[in-house]
């Protein structure tokens, strides 16, 4: 799929863990909010549930759930508390 149509989504920490990866491309043919984005995320890896506590990063920068995903973009995925 071209970038058009895609995000890329990295996955840290826990998260990582429990998706068994740490990155892979998202087909995304219309922006959504960052709360319906992880809605589908919960839909496919439904072991992260409850979503809502996960923070999310676009285009490395932290975000709320209100912000807009859109095509092209880059998307991380953790927990509210990263450790070292």
């Amino acid at each position: 799929m071209a970038n058009g149509t895609t995000i890329k989504v990295l996955y840290f920490a826990q998260v990582a863990e429990l998706t068994r990866i740490r990155e892979e491309q998202w087909p995304l043919a219309r922006a959504l909010t960052g709360a319906d984005w992880l809605a589908q995320l919960e839909s496919r890896y439904p072991q992260l549930a409850p979503v809502k506590r996960l923070k999310l990063a676009v285009n490395q920068y932290h975000v709320g759930h209100d912000r807009l995903i859109e095509p092209g973009d880059e998307v991380a995925v953790f927990e509210p508390v990263t450790g070292g």
